[in-house]
């Protein structure tokens, strides 16, 4: 297999490949791009076995057709050394040769027909949202999904299809972010998608896509990539139980201002209190050592009684920063209870600092 590829394709795909590869043993040809040359396209992929990605390119010189192996991360590191000038790349028994003009490497490759394969769309029930809505919405929730939770399910977001609304959950525990989209759907099923692979959804798909699944794979297709992720396997909370049923307070806010305000505090603390008045909301840290932080944010709350509210602000900026409008919803009912913050169908439901 030989082919002739620009600097800047070749190493923008190898770079959307990077999260796929497995880290921790280049022995495994799961640390290997996989390369395929065959009728004017070129497709590459990657996968540590959990998730995958495939990348189609038609924009390369095919100059004899085959495939092979190379390690992903020492490939990327060559090819970023190289000028902006054509590369070539060349399967030679059992090594891959990498030139640009008078430069030249040799890597080792692994047998092709060995490379994990991926599953197929074949046979796979399709989800039937707005592709774009649902990117949006795991956008807005994906702050709140846990990292290393040992209840391995809080590691993912919820997929919650019902007949006339789609709802996107993630929580840490300490809050629920939810999303919810308009949908009509002739069955009622859930998944949960884990969080690295949402956090790829996002960086690799803006346009329209087809989303399809199984009873362990999700599986996301648009014309220049193919993603596959496993499933998690498991019970999510309740969430619906978590979220409280009524507010007995209720202050719209301007998100912009906050966001200021909050940021104004976090240098000195990440915990901070907030004191609800009529006319302005007081921003103070929240330290055990001589150190403090305050400011005010002069805004008609149209509250009769003062509110105090302990909480940790990358809560509240996590939320905000995910707002569209200019405007948000914090609904309270007592300053040791779960409040929640909200615009139109997102929401955030947030435990407060309980001192």
């Amino acid at each position: 297999m030989k082919i002739h590829v620009g600097k800047q394709l070749i190493e923008s795909m190898l770079i959307n490949l990077q999260p796929f590869l497995e880290k921790k043993d280049a022995t495994q040809i799961t640390s290997h791009v996989y390369f395929k040359a065959i009728n004017d396209l070129v497709t590459l992929k990657a996968s540590d076995g959990e998730i995958g990605l495939v990348i189609n390119s038609s924009n390369m010189i095919i100059e004899e057709e085959g495939s092979f192996t190379v390690n992903g991360k020492k490939l990327l590191d060559i090819i970023r050394t190289f000028k902006e000038e054509e590369i070539t790349l060349k399967k030679n028994e059992d090594n891959i040769i990498i030139k640009q003009n008078s430069s030249k490497f040799k890597l080792p490759t692994f047998n092709p027909k060995n490379y994990p394969s991926f599953p197929l769309i074949e046979n796979k029930p399709q989800i039937t949202l707005d592709s774009l809505n649902l990117i949006k919405g795991l956008k807005k929730i994906s702050p709140a999904i846990d990292n290393n939770n040992p209840k391995y399910e809080l590691n993912g977001a919820l997929l919650d299809i019902k007949e006339s609304e789609t709802k996107v959950v993630g929580t840490d525990t300490r809050r629920l972010a939810i999303n919810t989209l308009t949908n009509t759907s002739t069955q009622a099923f859930s998944l949960i998608i884990p969080k690295k692979a949402i956090l790829e959804i996002q960086k690799l798909f803006i346009d329209n896509i087809n989303i399809y699944y199984d009873d362990t794979n999700l599986i996301i297709q648009n014309e220049q990539y193919y993603l596959f992720t496993r499933l998690i396997n498991g019970n999510f909370p309740d969430y619906e139980r978590i979220i409280p049923n009524q507010g007995r307070l209720e202050v719209t806010l301007p998100k912009k201002e906050m966001l200021d305000a909050i940021k104004m505090i976090t240098p000195i603390s990440e915990e901070i209190k907030i004191n609800f008045l009529s006319d302005r909301l007081v921003f103070n840290s929240l330290t055990a050592d001589n150190v403090e932080a305050k400011t005010e944010l002069l805004i008609p709350t149209g509250l009769n009684e003062t509110f105090e509210l302990n909480v940790n602000s990358r809560y509240l900026l996590d939320f905000i920063s995910q707002v569209d409008d200019s405007t948000f919803k914090i609904i309270l009912n007592e300053p040791t209870l779960p409040f929640i913050l909200k615009e139109k169908e997102f929401i955030t439901v947030i435990m407060p600092i309980i001192a």
